[in-house]
């Protein structure tokens, strides 16, 4: 029994230290622009959708027509949910306009897809052209989910 007991002690003596804020960790990724312009119209989207309270990490990609905005929300926001969401498109169409197709999503996999998409693009594995093409499917998987 006393052996039992060193063996689960040494073992969480082990185990990797955690600040508590495990669920407010953020990936941050830079705002992608896949429509050849350079406009910085990503990255003030970004910027809006960062000035939100209830949010805390953002991932945003603009297409040739498309926009997605994925974000997380704070634990405690997460009531809040389809109103933070609600708000957030509102001001996002306000600067994007209307002749692009924005999709704003609080899914983490469409989170995590777009980071994917935007570490492709920097890592050389994605020309525009394939991440714009990748940037729909993931607008898609999103509209299957909902």
């Amino acid at each position: 029994m006393k052996k039992m007991v060193l063996v689960i002690l040494l073992l969480a003596g082990c185990a990797p230290e955690h600040d508590g804020t495990a669920i407010l960790e953020t990936a941050d990724p830079d705002a992608v622009q896949l429509d050849g312009k350079q406009d910085g119209l990503a990255d003030t989207i970004k910027k809006e959708a960062d000035s939100v309270e209830s949010i805390y990490d953002t991932a945003v990609v603009k297409g040739k027509k498309e926009l997605l905005v994925a974000y997380k929300v704070r634990h405690l926001d997460r009531f809040k949910m389809k109103k933070i969401e609600k708000d957030l498109t509102k001001r996002i169409e306000k600067i994007a306009g209307k002749d692009v197709e924005v999709v704003v999503s609080s899914d983490y996999k469409i989170f995590l897809e777009a980071v994917r998409l935007k570490e492709d693009m920097a890592a050389g594995l994605k020309t525009e052209e394939q991440a714009d093409k990748r940037l729909s499917e993931i607008i898609k998987l999103k509209r299957e989910m909902t």
